[in-house]
């Protein structure tokens, strides 16, 4: 029988304005961090909750605080969820092991519901109590049964009145179907699943509570206690077990599949989920997550079928299709939609002058204002007041993605050309303090600045160190605060940070350590932090709502290159915006780039919402439990002994469960009706590309043409073919000479000075850039490792041999092979470039003299300057002589991009690269080709029969158009169908070939054996790898400390030297820790070879290069030692070391793992986690 599907779809009428949960405590008993209180020199208001508490009521302690000058004085205890770590992706979620961070009362859950500040003191006192009304309603339920639960009953235990969608979603609940509810950030979703609770607790029933992150699911543990009590609540994660008997327990995701791995086939009485009849999944959207996802579709896969579930999800635009994939493989399933903001946004758009609204009034379109003819009109005005250096100085190397004639044209305005476009935009980029001082002007402060790199985000402060935002008052709130933090973690505080922290801007990213981003949010809290400049997994990690959000692009770069925002991430960025309670309407500040303007920026905005993805992939971990299931254990009925039988899986039924994944029901259902299109689009495509052949116009031809004058156009197209022939012989012949000429003229320079030239070369849009730069030398000649050892290990950087024809007889094949050189541009970005992409060079330059005596010449510093470079190179042009890369420089190479005239001021007189006679004879030949080109086009134009041709050739041109449109399209369709095709059961099999040869597990018997069993029990990226060393009895001889640094050594992937920093030391590890590193490589590498011949691509992690620094801190070094000229960010050694204490704290729970290791990791563990970076420090 097939499962129904029921779908509500509705918008609130109007926002919230009272708050679903009371203020976040904690028993003392759990607590290891102390909490931010509210103000200095104020005492929070005394807790109203009755010390004659039943079952149901739980006692605190007060804690310490920054802000309170007696702390004793305080009740208002908070504790604050963590948030995802950096710009980069795999930081995300890197501090999910923190288990103890700090919040406060002004601070919500995203979604939860807040109160207005006028109502604030009667709510508060009624929400003390709400602990009550839950307790009278289940002894209601107790003495009359479950019949009397109904919505109403649920909806009473709340001071307000609840909205339409919970209403909806909270009586699919009862009336037994799972529920899957989907709605904007702060829209109350949490209400939901608490009513749930609620039923389920006066019920005696259980219900679990899974969270995609550590912190949240802390913080989810602290607001469930202050309603249902300590005894009705637990907490299980990684290193945390709080009760785990409990009616409700709040776990992570993680924690729940391994306990339903054994439910699978089984009913959940006799998998472990005792009485367990809810399991809420916060946050559902993880599904569409890389690294997570999977977790996510194994959950729904595996749980028992009479378990409801209630998913909840920020919007998705196919949550339909989640609905009814739900209902399909486990039961009776009904979505809850609502698609309106409690707060509302408002979009402005900055530009160097004003801040304008982005939209029109009715919001459908953009504003007239920011058209690009108008900011002509407003950049013409202020020329005058420009300077040509801040000019040039805008990035021209990348052009726009976007076709603008439609908007300007709508708006009765001439069309621009793309170099026009592009000077606009670079003259209306504004300053930071440009838009910041419109914001505070309009009283739109706080706000949170999004930037999409951290060295963006301190220079940013930097930038704001002498403009104070706060007043006198304020900024001894913020001494005393920094004084109180410095007292209780002397070494967190993160010096470069506190000038500007005391102006009112301050940073925040995954290179600050996460107490010290807590003290940050903390003070945003308070109001005594006014801008906060931060990476984009801000927004999605931690709940610090602001006035305003800035976004500061709509690109960012990652390892591959540059690429665009998504629409979600645009809008959950957004969603930052607006305090409920507080503010009326949240603000969205977009700005002005120099590749991105107005029109861009709605584009992305009116995208709408992306769809859930699946991103199911099999894993050692899946396959082992899957295939091996669970040991259960029985009494011999002969004699008392215990014996272990196996309850293993056959590979059909394993088949069975992977293939009902998330991709698979979308793929049945949009991947054939996808590729039946794509079928119709290649075949029109083959139509039309047939249409435009040469035959096919050479028939239509002679059918539109009379006789002559077909022969007159057949002959003179037939020249005009050879003569185009000849002139692409002789455009290439000159560029070879241009090599040719080039690489002499380089050579001459490269022991000289450091000479100007002019780089040239045109976007995917056609725009061409001109740039000028000063030439650093060939690639060969410089000292520079790292770059040269990135471009002869990746293939992308590869050059093709240049042919030189049999009768270029004076032209060598060395001559005019391509090779690299390197430059660095006025827009102070790094171009590494063949022959092929030099315009012209200079006489003039810098001197290669050093500037004072001793120092380096300028030619050295600046190869240095390049290795220093992340490495992260973007292609902006490609041709058969090689390709055009840049990258950007540092604040240590900006002085010198500043020296780097604009093009205009240099002189025509000092171009070298005319002094070539023969390139000069090449480029004249090439010239009166082209000439001889065009005359014959014009020949053929003023033929008889010409007009009617003409007609023709138009129609092969829109064909061309059209094919082009049909490619997208295509294109478009393969990568959806990219997206949806499922791999999970090939990648399962590769799994499983490489488990049975390292005898993990017999795919045959399902015999388990002990390899298998450690590596089923570990968490992380490679378990079967993190097995193989753990029980290897190398390990035994390591004491503690070096035990730590190979335990280092396997999850460092992702940490990296910052190379904008000047200090460059790092703690070498022992040789016996490099031997043991040295002695793992061998069994890492056949491991590897394992996998590449089974085509199974995980990684192996073994990098000795931070080892030391672990066993450093492992031998008890203090944080101030560790810091002290390090090349790691706070943050990012931080994360390393909370990295390798979680994997030490697995050591002692694993199975068949020698006994003397455990204690060992024990040990380790315990010593390195201390503050700065233990769970006491958050």
């Amino acid at each position: 029988m097939s499962s129904r599907l029921s779908i509500f779809t509705i918008t609130p009428p109007f926002p919230y304005t009272f708050s679903v949960f009371s203020r976040t405590k904690q028993p003392s008993s759990f607590l290891h961090f102390h909490a931010f209180s509210h103000s200095i020199g104020f005492c929070s208001p005394k807790s109203l909750l009755s010390i004659n508490s039943l079952q149901f009521q739980t006692f605190y302690k007060s804690r310490k605080s920054f802000f309170s000058v007696d702390p004793k004085l305080s009740d208002a205890d908070e504790e604050e969820d963590d948030d995802e770590d950096d710009d980069d992706k795999e930081a995300a979620d890197e501090y999910d092991d923190v288990s103890g961070e700090i919040s406060d009362e002004n601070q919500q859950s995203e979604d939860e519901f807040e109160i207005s500040s006028d109502a604030a003191p009667a709510l508060t006192r009624r929400e003390e109590f709400k602990w009550q009304r839950v307790e009278k309603l289940c002894n209601e339920v107790k003495e009359f049964g479950d019949e009397m639960m109904d919505v109403d009953e649920l909806a009473s235990i709340y001071d307000f009145r609840i909205d339409k969608f919970q209403r909806l979603a909270i009586e699919a609940f009862l009336r037994g179907s799972s529920v899957i509810v989907s709605a904007p950030t702060s829209s109350g979703k949490t209400l939901i699943a608490e009513a749930a609770a609620v039923a389920t607790v006066a019920r005696r029933r259980r219900l679990f509570y899974t969270t995609p992150l550590k912190a949240l699911s802390n913080q989810k543990f602290r607001e469930f206690q202050e309603t249902f009590g300590d005894n009705n609540v637990g907490l299980l994660t990684g290193d945390s077990a709080v009760n785990r008997d409990a009616q409700i327990l709040i776990l992570t995701t993680e924690i729940l599949r391994n306990m339903l791995y054994q439910s699978v086939g089984m009913v959940s009485s006799a998998s472990g989920l005792f009485d367990v009849d809810v399991i809420v999944l916060d946050e559902v959207h993880y599904l569409s997550d890389i690294s997570r996802g999977t977790v996510w579709e194994e959950i729904i896969i595996y749980c028992p079928k009479e378990v409801q579930i209630i998913c909840l999800s920020a919007t998705v635009a196919n949550a339909d299709e989640l609905a009814g994939w739900i209902s399909e493989i486990h039961g009776k399933t009904e979505l809850v939609t609502s698609s309106r903001r409690p707060v509302p946004l408002t979009w402005h758009f900055s530009t160097k002058t004003a801040l304008l609204p982005l939209l029109d009034e009715k919001t459908k379109r953009m504003n007239r204002k920011l058209s690009l003819n108008y900011l002509q009109l407003s950049a013409s005005e202020g020329r005058s007041y420009r300077d040509d250096g801040s000019r040039r100085r805008n990035s021209r190397k990348r052009g726009g993605d976007m076709n603008y004639h439609n908007t300007i044209s709508s708006s009765g305005q001439s069309q621009l050309s793309k170099n026009d476009i592009n000077a606009i935009r670079r003259s209306q980029v504004p300053q930071v303090i440009d838009t910041l001082w419109h914001l505070r002007a309009r009283d739109m402060l706080p706000a949170i600045w999004f930037i999409f790199n951290r060295r963006g985000c301190d220079a940013s402060v930097q930038y704001l160190e002498d403009c104070s935002l706060l007043d006198d008052c304020e900024m001894s709130e913020v001494e005393l605060a920094l004084k109180r933090f410095r007292t209780l973690y002397p070494d967190a505080v993160r010096e470069t940070a506190v000038k500007g922290l005391l102006k009112g801007v301050a940073a925040h990213h995954a290179g600050c350590l996460p107490i010290w981003k807590t003290f940050i949010e903390e003070l945003f809290q308070r109001g005594l932090v006014k801008v906060v400049f931060a990476t984009e997994t801000l927004a999605a990690g931690i709940n610090m709502p602001a006035r305003t959000a800035v976004i500061s692009s709509l690109s960012k770069r990652i390892a591959s290159g540059r690429i665009q925002l998504t629409s979600n991430e645009l809008l959950q960025m957004a969603g930052r915006a607006g305090r409920r309670g507080t503010d009326e309407k949240g603000h969205v500040v977009l700005v002005q780039t120099p590749n991105e303007g107005a029109e861009e920026c709605c584009k992305l905005l009116f995208a709408g919402v992306e769809p859930l993805v699946s991103q199911f992939t099999a894993s050692y971990g899946m396959v082992l439990n899957l295939l091996a299931g669970a040991k259960v254990a029985r009494r011999s009925n002969e004699s008392n002994d215990v014996k272990a039988l196996q309850a293993g899986r056959t590979l059909e039924e394993a088949r069975k469960l992977v293939e009902q994944s998330f991709g698979n029901f979308v793929g049945s259902n949009v991947m054939l009706a996808a590729k039946e299109e794509l079928g119709k689009i290649k075949k029109e495509i083959e139509m039309l590309t047939s249409e435009i052949s040469d035959d096919a116009i050479d028939r239509k031809s002679r059918t539109l043409l009379s006789e002559e004058a077909y022969k007159e156009i057949a002959d003179l197209q037939e020249e005009l073919r050879a003569e185009k022939r000849l002139r692409t012989g002789l455009r290439r012949r000159m560029e070879l000479k241009r090599f040719s000429a080039l690489k002499a003229l380089l050579k001459e320079l490269e022991n000289g000075h450091l000479p100007f030239l002019c780089l040239q070369y045109k976007d995917s849009e056609g725009v061409e850039h001109l740039v000028p730069a000063v030439y650093l030398g060939k690639l060969d000649s410089l000292e520079s490792s790292k770059l040269k050892n990135m471009i002869s290990v990746n293939d992308a950087f590869a050059l093709n041999v240049v042919g030189v024809e049999s009768n270029d007889k004076d032209l060598e094949a060395q001559d005019v092979e391509p090779s690299y050189y390197v430059a660095l541009g006025s827009d102070n970005s790094w171009y590494l470039f063949t022959e092929k992409w030099i315009k012209t060079v200079y006489s003039t330059g810098f001197p290669n003299a050093a500037l004072a005596q001793g120092d380096a010449l300028p030619r050295e510093t600046m190869g240095l300057l390049v290795d220093k470079g992340e490495m992260q190179w973007e292609k902006l042009a490609d041709s058969e002589f090689g390709g055009l890369w840049c990258m950007e420089g540092s604040l240590e190479t900006w002085s010198w991009s500043l020296n780097v005239p604009v093009l205009n001021s240099l002189s025509e007189n000092d171009e070298v690269l005319h002094m070539s006679q023969e390139y000069n004879d090449a480029l004249e030949k090439y010239k009166e080709q082209r000439n001889k080109v065009a005359r014959l086009k014009k020949k053929i134009a003023r033929t008889e029969g010409f007009k009617q041709y003409k007609k023709i050739l138009e129609r092969v041109k829109f064909t061309k158009e059209k094919i082009k449109r049909l490619k997208a399209r295509s294109n478009r369709l393969i990568n959806r169908i990219e997206q949806i095709e499922p791999s999970g059961w090939k990648e399962f099999l590769r799994i499983t070939n490489v488990i049975h040869e390292t005898r993990a597990l017999d795919i045959n018997t399902h015999m388990i054996f002990p390899l298998g069993e450690t590596a089923a029990a570990i968490r992380g990226e490679n378990e079967l790898w993190l097995a193989i060393v753990l029980r290897n009895k190398f390990l035994l001889d390591l004491k503690p400390a070096e035990l730590a640094a190979v335990c280092a050594s396997l999850v460092s992937e992702g940490i990296k030297v910052r190379s904008w920093k000047n200090n460059s030391y790092i703690y070498e590890p022992s040789t016996t820790v490099i031997n043991a590193i040295n002695f793992l490589d061998d069994h890492r590498t056949s491991l590897m070879q394992l996998q590449e011949k089974h085509g199974v691509e995980i990684p192996c992690c073994l990098d000795s290069h931070f080892s030391g620094m672990v066993e450093a801190w492992a031998s008890g070094l203090t944080w101030r030692e560790m810091m002290m000229d390090c090349a790691l960010d706070d943050g990012d050694l931080a994360r390393l070391l909370r990295r390798t204490i979680d994997l030490l704290a697995q050591i002692p729970k694993l199975p068949d793992v020698d006994p003397q290791l455990q204690k060992n990791a024990q040990a380790a563990s315990n010593v390195m986690d201390r503050p700065p970076i233990s769970e006491l420090a958050g």
